[in-house]
């Protein structure tokens, strides 16, 4: 690698603040808040507003669409069009 033109690479902490969840992960971002984490040294913290811990997908509350019913639904309403040549 080229010295000098890559961020610097490092220990951060995401915190989502809504769930309660925080991880400590590598990263090139940064931050100027810092936090104590679990192993008693200090690492700067990014607050997010959705992870794993609150995401829909990922919690198991995620809503799925019927799209299927929706197109016949539209079809029963306004009728099939002909398309013309």
């Amino acid at each position: 690698m080229k010295q000098g033109i890559h961020p610097a690479y490092g220990p951060v902490v995401f915190r989502d603040k809504a769930a309660g969840f925080a991880f400590l992960t590598r990263s090139t971002a940064t931050a100027d808040a810092t936090v104590q984490w679990e192993d008693g040294n200090t690492y700067p913290v990014i607050d997010v507003e959705i992870s794993s811990a609150s995401h829909p997908f990922y919690t198991g509350t995620a809503r799925v669409l019927d799209t299927a019913g929706r197109v016949e639904r539209f079809e029963r309403r306004y009728g099939r069009r002909e398309v013309r040549r």
